[in-house]
């Protein structure tokens, strides 16, 4: 991807927008204009909102694999919004939600965290979504 397909990859984005709440939470997030505006707010706030039970979730199902507080903010940040995607969205196929975090991973995480943010996501994916079925 070129500089310029950062502004306009939504999960980008979303990553940018949590990343700077959880860094100051009394900053106001501003959304862009952006094709798909209502998507990334829809996702960024909902992440916010259901911070707990995500949190939940991944301790529930990731038992002693995740530490929230061990765990590197960026790679926790995009755990979070794929799996709200995940348990919230039902019309995105989990490949896609999977493969999407997994792809924009190139820039926000280094190799060793990419194994394992796509291990996670496909663990999290697999019992999420029959969770909700």
């Amino acid at each position: 991807m070129v500089n310029n397909d950062l502004n306009k990859n939504s999960r980008i984005i979303i990553v940018q927008k949590l990343y700077s709440y959880f860094l100051n939470k009394d900053t106001k997030i501003i959304y862009p204009k952006h094709r798909y505006k209502k998507f990334i707010k829809d996702i960024v706030s909902g992440t916010i909102e259901r911070e707990e039970i995500l949190l939940d979730k991944f301790t529930d199902i990731l038992k002693n694999e995740f530490n929230p507080s061990r765990t590197d903010l960026i790679l926790k940040i995009m755990m979070l919004s794929a799996t709200f995607e995940l348990m919230y969205m039902h019309k995105i196929p989990i490949n896609v939600i999977v493969s999407e975090y997994v792809k924009i991973s190139d820039f926000f995480l280094e190799n060793a965290h990419k194994g394992y943010l796509n291990a996670v996501l496909d663990k999290i994916s697999k019992k999420v979504r029959k969770d909700h079925e």
